[in-house]
């Protein structure tokens, strides 16, 4: 850049300490170079004089939120790709105060994993479930308080993450206090700098011998760090000076608080407190556990959450500083996040509040140039102290427009006012205060880790306990079934759902859209209007079961006796309403033709970022063995409600998580029917080829803690219904299609079908290159394109180039909705659909029409 003519080189902000203590990084690996990912400080430690100051992990140093988030994110993804399938068995833990939000990052990349973070605040009435202490840190105890202790006490892998390596130590500890407590064979440590010597690298190597444990370490860059003799006196000799100095050139005095900050010129200027609107039932974060449900439903509010913090801001608020606080990291970088993906400002820069004591210097080759202090506000156990503010107010009296700063309701005190606001109030135009209700458990009624809140039980026994006493056996005690509910036969599937027919559940599918993405709905609470398809769209689904119905007999085929082979000789069959639901009754029928057995078969709900219905699955346990029950889908798309069985699995012990699928085109199960991505002409159809039932509905105010979820039975349009129709003509071809199916299993049986989770890579990547960065936006596959253009919003097609009849349908629907469809190349499904990723009425029509597609 230059300056008044001058040419000014981009100076390393560890280039003071470097100078003058002799500190120098040395790179190993082949990350990015260690200086693009850290600077240089000094703090008053007697243990390490220097700090490696982190320039992406947004805690003293005002960061990028995307660039803070796509770090931790990046890593997950990382330990997911490690991990394959034992990802899904996952539980990721972070370290306080620095790493917290560090590790609700990598636990997002992870995928479903819930997340756990260390804590120094003890919380009455929690049970400690762990502890251990870092040895170099300004403030050693940390704590670990779940909410419910089993979400360590589990087998599979633990991810603990931190934001650097130096030593080691703390690793060592934290993994000898658990391992001690709840032994397991795989640990994957995670940094974003490992920093240790050869030395400390072989403790840890031997430390995982001794344990019998296998260790692994994912780091963004890793190195080493020069310290010359006597580095850690030179260090303390230069904090004193230097503080000194700046007590002289630049007097503080205190406020009445006790507050050390400089007085303002003006007096006071006014906070705006907003009023976030916070989901009910969502923790502040990790300090006691949050569960991939957790996850969803933040995710799903904070498009209305920044839209408040926008409105408080005002027009053109310039630079915007969020600012966390403490261990309160994740939810204010989430906002922050949230806030420049809307352009809600020129910039927005995330950083937090921390205890740790750093020197200030005002120099380019520094990390910390400017520093802020203020009481503690929130009545910390180990007494009151000063807290820090680094790098908000800019060396040259340039700072930040705006500054919202982001409390739990714990610190919301007077203090809060006095202290960090009023230190905060000279150097910015506008404070804007956002407070987030501290997330408390309720020790009277334990919750399942893996539960979303609307479907919290009262049980005190697990949540994964087969035996229940009758009084506590969800209702209904039996199935619906048909005639009554559904069009199927009675003995074709009974349905473990409340019937909701004389509800009022439907929305128009625009208004829908719109409510979801804005945060204030769940899809699974409302329904859509049922699509009623033209003659033109009818004709269309004939001809496509006329040409496919061999195809898709030879899956239904080949997946049952796959499934008897291997799973269960007598297999209780649940399928996952509704896409299922057909294919589970394909099966039965195969079955009972070829085997002569008379199957059980029933149909549950599983709702993307709740979970499958608990109760259900306690009348199954009830009833049937666990280890005979097959859970049945239509097939994988990115495999997301694949995770989501797995994961909720975890808490009922006995169950196989392994869905089977008639199709697996995005190679997320070991057993399929076939890994080509066709059309499956039941993809076409709502209701009318599903038994005429709705698709499941979970809303708090119709599903009590012990019913099951709920659905609609379609009775008036039975004119329109060709539910049984389709499975009859594709049963009509099981005897033509007999010895290609033994051949086909035969292959199967002897191959490797482990799933390569391809299609889900593809899916992150097209989310990226088109812009969306929501992969729930992105639905690949004929069977979920079908889906967004049928239920949702769509805002563009993609075709793989000279994909034939197997898109005729697809087309029709494009056409009519007038949704361009974009022909690619190298896609490893047959077409993908996208729905509109900032979906308004005035962005698309309030027909829902895609008008606006770029």
């Amino acid at each position: 850049m230059t300056r008044k003519g001058k040419t000014i080189e981009a100076v390393w902000s560890g280039t003071w300490v470097a100078d003058r203590l002799g500190v120098s990084l040395q790179d190993s690996g082949d990350g990015p170079r260690l200086t693009e990912l850290l600077g240089l400080a000094l703090r008053r430690n007697p243990k390490r004089a220097h700090l490696l100051v982190s320039q992406v992990l947004g805690k003293h140093v005002p960061q990028s939120p995307e660039l803070v988030y796509g770090a931790g994110f990046g890593l997950g993804e990382r330990v997911r790709e490690l991990l394959g399938e034992d990802a899904a068995a996952a539980v990721v833990l972070g370290y306080a105060e620095t790493a917290t939000g560090l590790g609700h990052c990598v636990a997002d990349g992870l995928g479903l994993a819930p997340y756990l973070h260390s804590t120094r605040r003890p919380v009455a009435g929690v049970e400690q479930a762990g502890g251990f202490e870092e040895a170099h840190s300004h403030a050693t105890s940390h704590l670990l308080l779940p909410e419910d202790a089993r979400l360590l006490a589990g087998t599979g892998p633990l991810v603990l993450v931190d934001d650097e390596f130096s030593t080691g130590n703390t690793v060592l500890n934290t993994i000898r206090d658990l391992h001690a407590r709840h032994p397991r064979s795989h640990y994957v440590v995670v940094a974003l700098v490992d920093m240790r010597s050869a030395a400390d690298r072989d403790r840890l190597t031997a430390f995982a011998a001794e344990l019998g444990a296998r260790v692994d370490l994912i780091a963004l860059a890793s190195g080493t760090v020069s310290l010359p003799d006597g580095v850690l006196a030179k260090g303390q000799a230069l904090v004193e000076e230097y503080e000194a100095r700046a007590e002289r050139h630049q007097p503080l005095r205190r406020s009445s608080s006790g507050a050390p900050g400089e007085a303002p010129a003006d007096g006071p200027r006014p906070i705006t407190r907003v009023d976030l609107d916070w989901p009910a039932g969502v923790p502040d974060g990790g300090r006691h556990g949050f569960t991939p449900a957790h996850r969803t439903a933040l995710e799903d509010a904070l498009p209305a959450l920044a839209g408040r913090l926008t409105a408080a801001l005002g027009t053109e608020p310039g630079r915007v500083l969020v600012l966390g606080n403490e261990e309160l990291m994740y939810a204010p970088l989430r906002l922050a996040k949230a806030l420049e993906e809307a352009g809600a400002a020129r910039e927005v820069r995330f950083s937090t509040t921390t205890r740790s004591p750093v020197l200030a210097v005002d120099d380019p080759g520094y990390a910390i140039r400017t520093r802020l202090v203020f009481p503690a506000h929130d009545a910390p156990a180990d007494g009151p102290g000063d807290r820090y503010a680094y790098n908000v107010r800019g060396s040259d009296g340039a700072g930040f427009d705006a500054v919202v700063a982001v409390v739990d309701s714990v610190g919301d005190t007077p203090e809060l006012h006095t202290g960090l606001l009023a230190a905060l109030a000279p150097h910015t135009g506008h404070v804007v205060l956002a407070v987030v209700p501290s997330y408390t458990p309720d020790r009277r009624e334990p919750k399942p880790i893996m539960t979303a809140p609307t479907e919290q039980t009262e049980q005190t026994e697990p949540t994964g306990s087969p035996e229940r006493t009758e009084s506590t056996l969800p209702t209904p005690r039996e199935p619906l079934r048909g005639p009554a509910f559904s069009s199927y036969a009675p003995e074709d599937v009974g349905w473990l759902l409340q019937d909701f027919s004389d509800v009022e559940l439907e929305a128009p599918t625009e208004e829908r859209e719109e409510a979801i993405q804005a945060g204030g709905a769940h899809y699974a609470e409302s329904l859509p209007v049922e699509y009623q398809p033209s003659p033109q769209y009818q004709e269309l689904y004939a001809s496509a079961l006329a040409a496919s119905a061999v195809r898709v007999a030879r899956a239904v085929g080949t997946v049952t006796e796959t499934v008897l082979a291997e799973r269960s000789p007598s297999p209780v069959l649940v399928s996952l309403a509704r896409a299922g639901t057909p294919v589970g009754v394909l099966m039965r029928r195969w079955a009972r033709a070829r085997h002569g057995l008379d199957l059980p078969h029933y149909a549950v709900s599983i709702v993307r970022g709740r979970g499958i219905d608990a109760n259900a699955l306690r009348w199954l346990a009830a009833h049937h063995d666990p280890a005979d029950v097959v859970f049945v889908d239509g097939w994988t798309g990115k495999g997301a409600i694949t995770r989501e069985l797995k994961v909720a699995l975890q808490e009922f012990p006995g169950f196989d998580p392994e869905i089977v699928v008639l199709a697996d085109p995005g190679s997320c199960v070991p057993t399929y029917g076939t890994r080509e991505d066709f059309l499956i002409p039941s993809a076409c159809l709502n209701s009318t080829v599903s038994g005429l039932i709705s698709r499941t509905v979970l809303r708090s105010d119709l599903v009590g803690p012990t019913d099951f979820h709920g659905a609609k039975f379609y009775r008036e349009l039975a004119a329109a219904d060709v539910s049984v129709a389709f499975v009859d003509t594709v049963a009509a071809h099981f005897d033509e299609v007999a010895d290609a199916v033994d051949e086909e299993v035969k292959e199967l049986l002897a191959a490797d079908r482990t799933p390569t989770w391809e299609g889900w890579a593809a899916v992150e990547r097209i989310s990226e290159e088109y812009g969306i960065h929501d992969v729930n936006l992105v639905k690949p596959g004929v069977g979920e394109t079908t889906r967004v253009l049928l239920r949702r919003v769509p805002w563009k097609i993609l075709a793989q180039r000279g994909a034939g009849a197997d898109l005729d349908h697809v087309r029709l629907l494009a056409e009519q909705r007038g949704v361009p469809v974009e022909e690619v190349d190298g896609l490893p499904y047959t077409c993908v659909g996208l729905i509109h990723p900032r979906y308004t009425r005035g962005a698309t029509g309030a027909d829902g029409k895609a008008v606006a597609s770029k």
